[in-house]
């Protein structure tokens, strides 16, 4: 697989090499077990897979070379250019300026952009109204263009089922900038629907089996659906893609049921003309992170700690996985260590932010499980191990633990 060019300081000579002996170990990547780092009186479970895919690497080549090739112009964002608040911000500290916030609201008018300027499309991809309104002022967008490949693949999906008049159904978060970006290709090319969880699949099932009326659906799925879909004549043929952060299992039960409806509709002999075989359409890193956080599952260990993106979807998912079995801490950072004592964290599923007391037990060897989401840089989670082993006395020197990895 390609190697990119990502900036030094977002590396980690630990992480480095606990994922080199894990290449060398396992290359194949068949044994999700975490990696145990042993400092005596900290044992640390480190994930089979977590950081940074293929996508956000390539997104965070592209931008630092539109930095370096365009001194002197003005350089923006159209929104995040992922979900990681370190990497966004040394984008900004650069002179990146962001035209959107993470929901699409207008942070810099479009108005003042001129052909001159830069454009960077992040990772997450752009509408193509968007687009449109940037070609409109000559604004060339290709060359920092830095959508991932695994989005452009749902993006070919969604167009082959289109085509054929299936509607389209995106598990997803209706908000979030990859679903929106998929979605305005779907509309394209069929009609449109973004289901968020089984609860909503289950919703609109009830349009599919006839039970709920035309002016249901629009108050349910308001701004979640093609302006113009109509239950009756829009619903008899569907496909199901996703968002390609979403969990796994979710995406493949919401299908299954969508299929099992059509059949139960249409009977199964005909379920091909109902149904789209899509197939899973979440991308690589996605799939093995959340395969190795079932591995972790397997683990015992007193609490666990994600890192990444308070606003990223990948790493919510690893999450609310850990959170099944362990006490779960979401942190974007060790910033958010305050002491041996104060840990400040995220409750994702509210939105809001915590303070817990007396949330490393004194316990040893206290196993801490350690993983992150695909936008977070590697270095983020060693600065998480040296908060925690700077709390402790007598531990195993690094060079040591490195060369007893396991």
């Amino acid at each position: 697989m390609k190697t990119f060019n990502v900036p030094e300081f977002y590396r980690s000579s630990i992480i480095s090499k606990v994922k080199q002996y894990r290449k060398l170990q396992d290359p194949r990547k068949k044994d999700i077990s975490p990696t145990v780092l042993d400092f005596g009186a900290i044992h640390y479970l480190i994930a089979r897979h977590f950081g940074f895919c293929y996508g956000v690497e390539n997104a965070i080549e592209i931008s630092f070379k539109a930095l370096d090739e365009n001194p002197g112009k003005r350089i923006f964002l159209l929104s995040q250019m992922i979900h990681n608040p370190d990497v966004n911000n040394d984008l900004i500290e650069r002179g990146v300026q962001f035209l959107q916030d993470t929901n699409g609201k207008q942070l810099i008018p479009f108005e003042i952009l001129t052909s001159d300027d830069v454009v960077i499309i992040p990772a997450f991809g752009a509408p193509l109204d968007i687009l449109d309104l940037l070609e409109s002022k000559n604004i060339k967008t290709e060359k920092y263009n830095t959508t991932c490949p695994f989005v452009e693949r749902v993006w070919k999906k969604s167009e082959s089922i289109g085509k054929d008049n299936y509607t389209i159904i995106i598990h997803g978060k209706y908000n979030h900038e990859e679903t929106r970006s998929t979605f305005s290709r779907s509309d394209k090319h069929s009609k449109a629907v973004v289901v968020r969880d089984l609860e909503e699949a289950k919703l609109l099932a009830d349009y599919i089996l006839g039970k709920k009326s035309q002016e249901q659906f629009n108050a349910d799925f308001k701004d979640k659906c093609s302006q113009t879909l109509n239950i009756e004549t829009d619903l008899v043929k569907v496909g199901v893609i996703n968002q390609t952060t979403m969990l796994a299992s979710e995406t493949q039960e919401i299908a299954d049921f969508f299929k099992s409806t059509m059949m139960n509709v249409y009977g199964e002999n005909s379920i091909a003309n109902h149904f789209a075989d899509t197939r899973d359409t979440l991308c690589y890193a996605t799939n093995e992170n959340q395969d190795a956080t079932y591995g972790l599952l397997n683990a015992e260990a007193d609490l666990a700690i994600v890192v990444g993106g308070y606003n990223s979807s990948n790493t919510s998912h690893l999450v609310e996985l850990c959170e099944r079995k362990f006490k779960t801490y979401f942190i974007s950072s060790e910033k958010e260590i305050i002491d041996q004592n104060t840990i400040q964290h995220f409750d994702y599923p509210n939105k809001k932010h915590l303070t817990t007391n007396n949330f490393l037990p004194t316990n040893q060897p206290l196993k801490i499980i350690i993983t992150s989401g695909a936008s977070c840089p590697d270095s983020v989670l060693e600065g998480v191990i040296h908060k925690i082993n700077s709390f402790y006395t007598d531990l195993k020197l690094v060079e040591d633990v490195l060369k007893n990895l396991k």
